[in-house]
């Protein structure tokens, strides 16, 4: 079988993805995504991370495969994979729930009084956008557990955990609970004043191919902090040292 060909990046592609780098080991890559840059774009028309992990390509053509995706505006981290069967292995524990996720987003609107809880709307797939519904009217099932880390006035730093993996699901469900998350501009109801979607992927846990636990973070990116800062305080550092500390852990 012919070699399939090379995409030949620009020198400054190669050294944005490679500078995106968190993890490399074990054919498992892992990507510290900025906001702004598409994890994957229709018919692969400009410029997107799938597009960029022509970098890690080999002599043969074969290059790493995306395990998962977040949003576009959405900080954080990203998984990819050098072989096909690593790509297998760890897009089955996505498929079936078994990757703990957490998210750190900065919300508005009307707080929740309680400093945690459990959204589990139920949301419904329309075209390129989710609207929470009911399950009698076809809707998917889904759950997002949360946690308030810290409290401002009219803003608040919040943790997400999702259990299901609905399309935009952590952003419908804060919007629905009453608090989108800021500088959203698709479910964000008036909260579109943050410079851009305050949404980051901090860290993934899930089993290696060789059997043992891998947990990986990302720190939070460098505008998120800042924007956050200015507004709740110093504190905001301590979160992002501790999100630095567990980073690439093994």
């Amino acid at each position: 079988m012919p070699n399939r060909p090379i995409v030949k990046l620009r020198p400054d592609q190669i050294d944005q993805v490679r500078r995106l780098v968190i993890h490399d080991e074990g054919n498992i890559l892992a990507f510290n995504k900025p906001s702004g840059l598409a994890v994957q774009t229709r018919g692969n028309r400009g410029t997107s991370l799938d597009h960029l992990l022509w970098a890690f390509a080999r002599s043969n053509g074969k290059r790493p495969r995306l395990v998962h995706r977040i949003d576009s505006g959405t900080s954080g981290l990203v998984l990819a994979a050098r072989t096909k069967p690593v790509a297998a292995f760890l897009s089955q524990q996505f498929e079936t729930r078994r990757v703990r996720k957490t998210y750190y987003a900065l919300i508005g609107g009307d707080l929740p009084r309680q400093s945690a809880g459990i959204c589990d709307i139920a949301l419904l797939k329309s075209g390129r956008l989710s609207r929470p519904s009911s399950l009698e009217k076809g809707a998917d099932p889904a759950l997002t557990k949360w946690r308030i880390l810290q409290r401002g006035e009219g803003l608040a730093l919040a943790e997400a955990r999702p259990v299901t993996g609905r399309m935009h699901q952590i952003r419908v469900h804060f919007s629905a609970m009453g608090c989108p998350i800021m500088g959203d501009p698709v479910y964000g109801n008036g909260t579109e004043s943050a410079p851009r979607l305050m949404l980051h992927a901090a860290s993934l846990s899930l089993t290696a191919p060789q059997g043992h636990t891998l947990s990986l973070s990302a720190p939070v990116a460098e505008d998120m902090v800042n924007w956050q800062a200015e507004r709740l305080g110093k504190q905001t550092l301590q979160i992002r040292r501790e999100t630095d500390e567990r980073n690439v852990q093994s």
